[in-house]
C-alpha cells in the first residue's frame, strides 16, 4: 500500500508542531534511545505519535480530545487496526508525561525489552580507540 502524499504532508506538519509533552518524550528519551524510534509515523491509514518498528511498538500521547466519546471510539477502531498489523500500543496521558516521566520511560523500556529482547547494540558499545575488544 503506497502512502498518500496528503498523509505524508500531515505527518510532516505534526512533526514540526509537536506538543510540549511530545517534545519532552522525544528529546529526553526516545530520540537518544538505542532502539530507533520515529515520530509522527504513517502506518497504513493512520499517523502514530511514535513508533519503534524493531519492537513493533507504538506510543501515543493522549490529550483531552482522546477522552471524549468520539475520540475514544476513534482510538478503539484505530488501535484494533494497528494491533491487527502486529503492533503493541502504549498510551500515556499528558499528565503522566508531565508528572510521572520516569515511570513512563520505565514502562517504555520494559516493553521494548520484552518485545525485542535481542535488540541490536547501539553504536556507542564499540570499543574506543586504544581499548581492547572482548574476545
Amino acid at each position: 500500500m503506497k502512502t498518500k502524499p496528503i498523509m505524508l504532508d500531515r505527518a510532516r506538519t505534526l512533526r514540526k508542531n509537536m506538543t510540549p509533552e511530545e517534545r519532552k518524550l522525544w528529546y529526553l528519551y526516545l530520540k537518544p534511545h538505542p532502539a530507533k524510534f520515529y515520530k509522527q509515523k504513517v502506518i497504513g491509514p493512520y499517523i502514530v505519535d511514535f513508533c519503534c518498528p524493531f519492537a513493533k511498538l507504538i506510543i501515543e500521547l493522549d490529550g483531552s480530545q482522546h477522552y471524549l466519546e468520539e475520540g475514544e471510539r476513534y482510538d478503539k477502531r484505530r488501535d484494533k487496526w494497528l494491533e491487527g498489523q502486529g503492533y503493541h500500543i502504549l498510551r500515556f496521558s499528558n499528565y503522566e508525561i508531565n508528572r510521572q516521566f520516569i515511570q513512563v520511560c520505565d514502562m517504555i523500556e520494559g516493553t521494548v525489552d520484552e518485545r525485542a529482547p535481542l535488540r541490536q547494540p547501539s553504536a556507542d558499545t564499540s570499543p574506543k580507540r586504544g581499548e581492547a575488544r572482548n574476545q
